[in-house]
């Protein structure tokens, strides 16, 4: 991710907000992401642990934040340690962050080089209690490869096996759930760019255009604007439309099929989250129009339903319904069908099968906890969707979306989402 200027009050606030929830004689210490190998002797571009940006804003591998509020020196409260820069690492990698210029970017004051984190942090470690280390908890996440953050909690609970250890993630999710007005400034950019990318697209696509050429136009734009996709995009034409992760993004868009563009940009390391269905002749069929404008009523709806109080499990259950009323209206489903079902396994799941809102910052499926209630300054994805495979085509519709306390921000209002507007702009 290419960095985007950020201003470290954004950091300096999330790391007041964080103190605040530690216990007493409290220890945290986070690490930068690995650079993961590819084959031979390649890697892969470096991800930046999304904690530790939150906290620091620095993109740089190896770096590391320790937080010690109590400590009896003050200028060991917020130490930040990074690789020192030297002829070699210039010649092969190029610029490393010096620390003056760690010190700008992150707000912390104390920055020494890696090579001193030793014995500063086996000072803080014999003078402090409890230790909160980090570790992915993300509900959905299946973590096979160890990251430094996983080494790291096994060698220090070898080394002092005597102190309180405790889980920083929880607080994290808790933290990063509620977005700053700094966050949500930086996620409406991405989200404005994710819109300059459709609208290049809808003057782009026609009949016999590969999908891979229509990845390439969002590319185009995301790129050159110094952003980049926030997650593999999906290009799904025709019954692709179906596949919900599709991914494969080569086959031909035909005349009368619908393209699916689940394609959105990160910007900065905040990400956006967007889903069109387009016609791919510039104009929806009488079936196409009904069952767009169905999910289109739907989305509506949920957009109007994100508000505090509900977790994202009551929002999908109030989408089922919603959408199990619109199937019944399109000949998808019978009243009969909805009277036998069991609650466990609802009728409408043959035509929508998934969630409709998770949280998106950092990361498009961001950090949080089933059991979490939304609050004002969540940002939530909607993306309610119909798929019939048995008539070749699926509509999936999603935006981007800031919960308040007087309602709801949509952050893609601005982007074409009505079956008209899509067609005009097409035509044109």
């Amino acid at each position: 991710m290419k960095a985007v200027p950020i201003r470290a009050a954004l950091f300096t606030l999330n790391r007041e907000r964080l103190v605040k929830k530690l216990l007493p004689r409290s220890l945290v210490v986070l690490n930068a992401n690995d650079l993961m190998p590819t084959n031979a002797d390649g890697s892969m571009g470096h991800l930046q642990n999304a904690d530790l940006f939150y906290l620091t804003g620095v993109h740089q591998e190896e770096t590391i934040l320790l937080l010690a509020p109590d400590a009896s020196d003050p200028s060991q409260r917020e130490v930040l340690f990074v690789r020192q820069p030297n002829e070699h690492l210039a010649i092969w990698e190029g610029h490393k962050l010096t620390k003056e210029q760690a010190t700008a970017i992150s707000g912390v004051k104390t920055v020494k080089w890696l090579s001193e984190f030793p014995v500063v942090f086996r000072t803080l470690m014999c003078e402090l209690e409890n230790v909160y280390l980090n570790s992915n908890e993300h509900q959905r996440a299946d973590v096979t490869v160890g990251t430094r953050d996983v080494r790291f909690v096994r060698d220090c609970q070898k080394k002092f096996p005597l102190h309180c250890y405790r889980r920083l993630a929880s607080l994290m999710h808790e933290l990063r759930a509620v977005k700053s007005e700094y966050e949500i400034a930086a996620i409406k950019a991405a989200c404005d760019l994710t819109g300059e990318g459709f609208r290049r697209v809808l003057k782009f696509v026609k009949p016999g255009m590969n999908e891979t050429e229509v990845e390439a136009e969002f590319a185009h734009e995301f790129i050159r604007h110094k952003g980049q996709f926030a997650y593999p995009p999906i290009i799904a034409s025709g019954a692709n439309n179906n596949i919900l992760h599709y991914n494969q993004n080569d086959q031909i868009c035909k005349k009368g099929d619908l393209l699916l563009l689940d394609v959105a940009a990160g910007l900065g390391n905040y990400m956006s989250d967007l889903t069109r269905t387009i016609p791919v002749s510039g104009k929806f069929s009488r079936r196409q129009k009904q069952v767009y404008n169905a999910v289109l009523r739907i989305f509506r709806a949920q957009v109007a339903a994100c508000v505090p109080g509900k977790t994202t499990k009551d929002l999908r259950l109030e989408c089922e319904e919603r959408t199990a009323k619109e199937c019944v209206d399109l000949g998808l489903l019978k009243m009969s069908e909805l009277k036998k079902q069991k609650s466990d396994a609802p009728a409408v799941k043959k035509f929508f099968m998934h969630g409709v809102s998770h949280p998106i910052g950092l990361d498009v499926h961001d950090v949080t906890y089933n059991h979490f209630k939304i609050q004002p300054g969540w940002v939530l994805t909607v993306e309610p969707a119909i798929y019939i495979p048995a008539e070749g085509f699926g509509v999936r519709i999603e935006n981007t979306v800031l919960v308040t306390e007087n309602g709801q921000l949509d952050l893609m209002a601005d982007i074409p989402i009505e079956a008209e507007e899509i067609e005009a702009l097409m035509a044109r």
